[in-house]
């Protein structure tokens, strides 16, 4: 029997959802798998996975395709930028998935990028059918569709419970970004 890949989502309001998704790779890394990361949204802040992504190659790849976070203070750019970021995103995406290079794949923000309507629930879902047996997915973001649950095997849901920006504290380097 052949090693099937799991589908896994990382969704909620809580922090950790790539750091959970970038433990996998570590992890996959390990055993000397070969991992890339496809980031929907996130794109032109300086966060530190673009510096340790380098230090794990030639086993993981990073791809930024976003052009920052949606409809945020200082996001500048009209909402057809994000929306041609993210379908250049999905194109990556498949071409990845039907390399066969990879053991695992992140969708990084892919699910906040379906409920921004920056692509189509339909494109992923089809994309989640028609991966390679032995592949793995992880999807990261804010929101989780009913049909995504559904195709899913592992669905973990990160809930805020105390979060240090309301007590004023700023976003931290090497823990936040």
């Amino acid at each position: 029997m052949t090693d099937s890949g799991l589908i896994i989502v990382y969704y909620g309001n809580g922090k950790g959802k790539t750091t959970a998704a970038l433990g996998i790779a570590l992890r996959a890394i390990g055993y000397d798998h070969n991992v890339c990361m496809i980031q929907f949204i996130k794109g032109e802040w300086d966060y530190g996975e673009l510096y340790s992504s380098n230090k794990l190659k030639p086993n993981f790849e990073l791809i930024v395709t976003g052009k920052g976070f949606v409809g945020i203070i200082d996001d500048d750019h009209p909402i057809d930028e994000h929306i041609q970021s993210s379908k250049n995103a999905i194109k990556i995406a498949k071409e990845k998935i039907s390399s066969n290079k990879y053991n695992t794949i992140i969708l990084d923000e892919i699910n906040y990028a379906i409920k921004l309507n920056l692509i189509a629930e339909n494109e992923v879902i089809g994309m989640l059918e028609s991966k390679p047996t032995e592949l793995n997915i992880i999807m990261t973001g804010n929101y989780l569709s009913k049909k995504i649950l559904d195709l899913a095997d592992l669905v973990t849901e990160m809930k805020e419970v105390k979060h240090p920006y309301k007590k004023g504290i700023r976003a931290k380097k090497g823990i936040d970004f």
